[in-house]
């Protein structure tokens, strides 16, 4: 059945399905399965035990004698969601160990097959993006539970203990906390089409208390991921091949391509909540080659197609910020003005942890092994291949710029 082309803001005040977003998890994989079908249980036990396989030395070998196995078989989105987060996890396993310099720049064919047929069938990379380690590696330890952290824990883990676990968990709670921003999208644009600033007010509101509650979810990290594993060790898995030196070229991906290919890691820039809110509210990134915005716009490669979609389709709609603009009304330009805020609060605060997580620690290293300050600023990177803090310090300022003065 075709997908209809109506734009999130027509007609009802609810998203259509074709965009893939839940009413309770946002952009995150509602009710992710826990296990593939029989036939890949392979994929299944390795992905499950990777600390233990890389720490006795097993893991390449385990992986290097897995069968080419036939992803026609896997029926569903969730099911093909889980392989292609197994796979991922497998992937950066083989080519990073024990990350301790000893990296392969082949991924065997009997893995590299099936994971690039089962990502060219969802419309993601192969490489373990951040819409496989955070929205779709979840479950509740009590299904009939509340989706908090305690009783929440993540599918498959890399080594480092409850750090990834910590990690991944945090910002799927923040995902999730910002959720109702993005549904109250259809209403903010029926509210610019019909010029009914009350609604309109009422809507950016309710953003604004979402982003609030992101926030609150975001300061958890600090309680449940520590530095030092986090930079010395989970940093390591989730890091791509490209802007990485330690693999400069690329990865080869062999049966698949005669050249090696170059992906980033894992990135929160790849979130499309974020991406989706700057949409909304008019905040325009520095462009350019090595751009903010030709970086953001490059993650968008790295979501479900769907939400790319609906990014799309928030671009053609009506200005929000030219609206408000336009009007001239203080307790609406207020209204906007807070959720502006709200994104700046949440960015700052990004700095800070990126501060804690990758420069302190970073420094630290430098300290105790006489580094020079060029292997330091390849430590600085994000794991999506960006110099982090210029990113996400010329992001925060560009979402400033975006406030409105009182007329």
């Amino acid at each position: 059945m075709a997908h209809s082309k109506t734009s999130p803001t027509e007609g009802s005040r609810r998203i259509p399905e074709e965009y893939h977003i839940n009413e309770d998890v946002g952009f995150a994989l509602p009710h992710p399965l826990e296990e593939l079908p029989h036939t890949f249980s392979a994929w299944n036990r390795i992905a499950r035990n990777l600390p233990a396989l890389i720490e006795n030395g097993r893991l390449r070998e385990e992986v290097e004698k897995l069968p080419t196995l036939n992803i026609d078989e896997l029926k569903g989105h969730r099911s093909q969601r889980l392989a292609h987060l197994a796979l991922g996890y497998i992937t950066m396993a083989y080519v990073w160990n024990r990350g301790d310099g000893d990296i392969r720049k082949v991924l065997p064919r009997n893995i590299a097959v099936p994971y690039c047929k089962l990502s060219e069938k969802l419309g993601l990379p192969p490489i373990l993006s951040y819409a496989d380690c955070v929205l779709a590696n979840w479950k509740k330890k009590d299904p009939s539970g509340p989706m908090t952290y305690e009783n929440m824990d993540i599918l498959f883990s890399f080594p480092g203990g409850d750090c990834g676990k910590g990690f991944f968990l945090v910002s799927l709670l923040v995902e999730i906390a910002a959720s109702p921003a993005i549904q109250a999208v259809p209403t903010v644009r029926s509210a610019v089409q019909h010029q009914d600033q009350e609604t309109l007010g009422k809507a950016l509101g309710d953003i604004a208390t979402s982003l609030e509650a992101a926030k609150e979810y975001f300061k958890r990290m600090r309680d449940f991921v520590d530095p030092d594993q986090f930079f010395n060790v989970l940093r390591i898995y989730l890091s791509g091949w490209k802007g990485n030196p330690k693999l400069a070229e690329g990865l080869l991906y062999e049966g698949v391509w005669d050249t090696p290919k170059k992906f980033s890691g894992g990135s929160a820039g790849q979130s499309s909540i974020f991406q989706c809110l700057d949409v909304l509210l008019g905040i325009e990134h520095s462009s350019g080659e090595g751009s903010p915005a030709e970086f953001l716009q490059e993650m968008r490669e790295y979501m479900p197609p769907a939400h790319r979609n609906f990014l799309c389709s928030l671009e053609s709609g009506p200005s929000v910020r030219e609206f408000v603009i336009s009007r001239g009304n203080e307790d609406l330009q207020k209204a906007y003005n807070k959720c502006v805020n709200g994104l700046v609060s949440l960015r700052k605060f990004h700095l800070n942890i990126v501060r804690t997580y990758i420069l302190d620690p970073a420094k630290k290293q430098r300290g105790a092994t006489s580094k020079s300050e060029e292997s330091s600023n390849e430590e600085n990177r994000g794991t999506g291949g960006t110099d982090v803090m210029n990113f996400l310090q010329s992001v925060k300022d560009a979402t400033e710029k975006a406030l409105l003065s009182s007329a």
